[in-house]
């Protein structure tokens, strides 16, 4: 079993609408083997040291133990939800497990959830490792129960602690999204500028001075007292004999603790000597940069939880214990007391693991014990002086008893430190009684508290606590998200892309866009490249400055990773043609169809959709949007006019009196939108593949709840120049002989520029500069060649400095033998060493009045190639009167042909 290859999707993908990894698993010779002829020696070990799988479902919810049993049933099923129960056992929980046959008959593709990236490919291969093990067991095999210990330890430094995971599920139920930031707690809540940042229990809005004022107990302790809320009377103190000093004039007993320290380190409570007091001060001074000596209060700690300056959660905390039971000993109790699931390392768990250590048995020693004692039933035996969780303390909730003055104590503790999520350390005797009598105080504020004990306390009912911060952050439905607008399709994605974020960024928005070529912010290039994939996505709503993104997805970014965000809010598929067909495992168009889909299956409120599109028109079956938007450029559509009269949405394009009109129905409504001829991207309407993407732009941001004028406005504004839409049908006209650049290399796109063409009807010789990437299939070579074939007077092609796995020069006789083949002139084509060679055979060619379209890989070389040309001196034209004499005009017997800045006219012979 070897794991050839790894995908980790970030969101929606292909398999699923949620993350998954995905590994490709070479099974070798065991490709055919049932797991029912290995279980006798697999499934019992799992099933004692995973009892997870016990309970476990597939994905069609029946029972994986009855799926394991039948005779079908193959190791990467088991693989599969083996990386699961790895995970759920360690804290990281996920779901879903499956898969899927691959390519190759040996292998298989095995999917499952994650949380932490790096923890689910890590239990994907331990559970290969453990599979191997129980099947063939190998005398330097590790064991089993060591193997999970190691992945949980493992995970446990990598997971979510349970304050944060408690904060990120309270964000999903509230549909708020969320992304992790760093391998600790450092989550970002939000998108764009609604964004926040949290770190367990600190948020973007903590106040770095209530921080500090919180962390410095003695400045903390003063500004309190000045306010009258209740606190043991305090010193700074500066060495063990200031320390006694200290003691003496408060009264003993007392506490000695580090005046910054934190979790209980370095704190010693109960105080009654000289001696005890020095010892205790070395102790705290080695945690932190002070020491503070105070008045013991006698009571039982609790914690106070204030979350927006409300009381939300109170727990009674207790150091950690054991309680006899008359026969074992202390440490057998421990042992016992650690084997609760709920118990863990450090924070991982929701309770911490008892410790029999020196500062246990130094505590034990005090009252005459040691590990071997055996105290007697119902006796309760400390291991600590402290009752912080992180040192095995336990929890009792008792929210709803706590005293209305405590209640508001807290508050106005939290306040006064300026902290927005704070923790009262409060000791009292009764928390149900006021501090007023019973003489309780506040020993500590902890800012970025940690609020395990509330959300899941040894005893009591657990608080929403992760709510109450999120309700803090976002109060009531505040926006979370920044609106996304996501397309597709094989072309016109890009100057769909950047015509509509050039609508939006007139309308005054901050876009996001992604696109082919770049990820911009508020129109600057923030990073260069084809960012069409989930990574860019993920930049742009990470971005603090946005307030709508318009992404733009390629098949290739969703194939690999999926699509980077959850869902979005108008999703649109422009076309599906064929182009890439063969690469990463797609071959079809209707598996590119398929991929492409997933742009509205996520979409929410509106599918855009072309209805002169097969494969597109098959997409409404499948998205969950409130709506449905047809784009259609033909005006009889018989399903668009069904669509329009039930009163849903469409852009139609419709022909009156002055041309071509762009018309936006939608309840029944009939609204004109702009006549063609005026969006300067069209050429006059002439470029009928940007009429489609600007009816496309207009119905994505009418369904975005942009007004008329706003689309108006940015559809005349946007032009088809280098500058704004580099690549993009891109015309030159200062040579004397129009030139066009466009990035066209699939036949659809190389389509539509030839018949922009023959729209444009040029009074010269046409010239065509056209070429294929080497990585498409034969076919789509010979396809590209038939487009242009028949169109043009000269055709000059190239071989590709990267020829993608094709011999140099293949791809350029492929398409001359296709155009030969299709009656172009074998001495009307032209085959170039290189790209610019081309492009500067076609310019020397060309006279007034020609027209070069120009295809090309490297956009800004070659758009520099064309401004910078300087054409030759081409040879004056004849005079328009011999041209007339020429062409058989009889001149009446004593005049002459004469021209001017009239014109050309006869005149008497002077």
């Amino acid at each position: 079993m070897e794991i050839v290859s790894t995908a980790v999707y970030v969101g929606p993908n292909v398999y699923a609408k949620a993350p998954l990894i995905r590994l490709t698993v070479d099974l070798h010779r065991r490709a055919d083997l049932p797991v029912s002829e290995v279980a006798d020696r697999v499934l019992p070990p799992l099933l004692d040291a995973l009892p997870g799988l016990a309970t476990a479902r597939t994905e069609t919810g029946a029972s994986l133990l009855d799926r394991l049993k039948s005779p079908d049933a193959r190791l990467g099923e088991l693989m599969a939800h083996l990386a699961l129960a790895l995970m759920n056992h360690a804290g990281a929980p996920a779901e879903r497990a499956f898969t899927r046959p691959a390519a190759h008959p040996d292998e298989v593709e095995v999917l499952y959830g994650y949380e932490s990236e790096e923890v689910g490919i890590e239990a994907g291969e331990v559970a290969r490792a453990i599979l191997l093990d129980l099947i063939d067991p190998r005398d330097d095999a590790t064991p089993l129960d060591e193997a999970i210990a190691d992945f949980d330890d493992y995970a446990g430094r990598r997971a979510l602690g349970p304050t944060a995971l408690a904060l990120v599920h309270a964000a999903e139920a509230r549909d708020i999204p969320w992304a992790r930031l760093n391998d600790a707690s450092m989550i970002q809540l939000g998108q764009g500028r609604w964004q926040t940042r949290i770190e367990a229990a600190l948020t973007g809005r903590t106040s770095h001075i209530a921080v500090e004022i919180a962390s410095d107990k003695e400045l903390c302790s003063r500004l309190l007292s000045d306010l009258g809320l209740p606190v043991p009377r305090q010193r700074y103190v500066r060495s063990p004999e200031d320390a006694i000093r200290a003691a003496s004039r408060i009264g003993y007993p007392v506490v000695v603790k580090p005046v910054d320290g934190n979790h209980g380190r370095g704190v010693a409570v109960n105080l009654e000597t000289d001696e005890a007091v020095a010892e205790a001060f070395d102790v705290a001074e080695a945690e932190g940069s002070g020491v503070v000596v105070e008045s013991m209060i006698r009571g039982d700690d609790h914690r106070l939880l204030v979350i927006g300056g409300k009381l939300v959660a109170a727990a009674r905390r207790m150091p950690g214990h054991v309680r006899g039971d008359g026969r074992s000993t202390i440490a057998e109790l421990v042992e016992e007391v650690n084997r609760d699931p709920r118990r863990g390392a450090g924070h991982e768990n929701v309770l911490t693991r008892l410790e029999m250590d020196a500062v246990a048995g130094k505590l034990l020693a005090e009252r005459g014990l040691d590990a071997a004692s055996v105290p007697p039933a119902g006796e309760i035996v400390y291991l600590r002086k402290t009752a912080n969780l992180s040192t095995g303390g336990t929890a009792i909730d008792v929210t709803d008893v706590i005293h209305p003055d405590n209640r508001l104590m807290a508050e106005r503790a939290i306040r006064a430190v300026g902290l927005d999520i704070g923790g009262v350390d409060f000791l009292t005797t009764d928390i149900t009684q006021s501090w007023r009598d019973t003489g309780g105080a506040i020993c500590e504020i902890n800012a970025g508290p940690g609020m395990r004990m509330h959300i899941a306390p040894s005893e009591g009912k657990g608080r929403d606590v992760g709510g109450a911060v999120i309700d803090m952050l976002y109060p009531g439905g505040a926006p979370a998200r920044v609106p996304i607008a996501a397309l597709t399709g094989t072309n016109g994605k890009t100057t769909t892309a950047r015509m509509l974020a050039h609508v939006l960024k007139m309308a005054g928005h901050v876009v996001g866009q992604t696109s082919t070529d770049a990820v911009m912010i508020d129109g600057n290039v923030t990073v260069k490249g084809d960012m069409t994939g989930p990574a860019s996505a993920r930049m742009v709503l990470r971005d603090p400055t946005i307030d709508i993104a318009v992404i733009e997805t390629a098949r290739g970014g969703i194939v690999r990773a999926g699509l980077g965000y959850d869902f979005c809010d108008v999703g649109a598929v422009l076309n599906v043609t064929s182009d890439h067909l063969g690469l990463g495992g797609v071959d079809t168009i209707a598996q590119l169809a398929e991929v492409k889909r997933l742009v509205v299956e996520v979409a929410k409120d509106t599918a855009v959709l072309s209805a002169d599109n097969l494969e597109t028109l098959k997409m409404a079956a499948f998205t969950p949007a409130r709506r449905v938007c047809w784009v259609t450029l033909n005006p009889d559509h018989p399903l668009v006019r069904e669509h329009i009269r039930l009163g849903q949405p469409a852009v139609v394009l419709e022909k009156g009196a002055n041309g071509e009109q762009i018309v936006i129905y939608d309840n029944a409504a009939q609204i004109p939108l702009i006549w063609t001829h005026l969006i300067p991207a069209t050429l006059e309407g002439k470029a009928l593949h940007n009429v489609e993407n600007a009816m496309f732009t207009a119905a994505m941001a009418y369904a975005l709840g942009k007004s008329l004028d706003q689309i108006r406005n940015g559809l005349r504004t946007f032009d088809n120049t280098f500058y704004q839409s580099p690549g993009r049908m891109n015309v030159f006209d200062e040579h004397g002989f129009r030139v066009i650049l466009d990035y066209g290399h699939n036949e659809a796109a190389v389509g539509a520029m030839v018949d922009l063409v023959e729209r444009l009807n040029p009074l010269g010789k046409r010239i065509v500069c056209v070429t294929c990437p080497g990585d498409r299939r034969d076919e789509d070579v010979r396809a590209i060649a038939a487009k242009v074939a028949g169109h043009f007077d000269a055709y000059i092609t190239h071989s590709d400095d990267d020829p993608r796995g094709r011999a140099p020069g293949e791809v350029p006789e492929m398409i001359r033998a296709e155009l030969i083949a299709l009656g172009v002139a074998p001495e009307a084509i032209a085959i170039s060493a290189s790209e610019t060679d081309s492009v500067q055979a076609a310019l020397e060619m060309a006279r007034p009045n020609d027209l070069v379209l120009v295809f090309c890989e490297a956009i800004t070389a070659t758009w520099k190639q064309i401004i910078y040309f300087h054409p030759a001196e081409a040879p004056a034209p004849p005079a328009p009167e011999s041209r007339v004499a020429a062409a058989g005009f009889e001149v009446p017997e004593g005049f002459e042909l004469v021209s001017d800045v009239r014109g050309v006219r006869i005149a008497p012979v002077a």
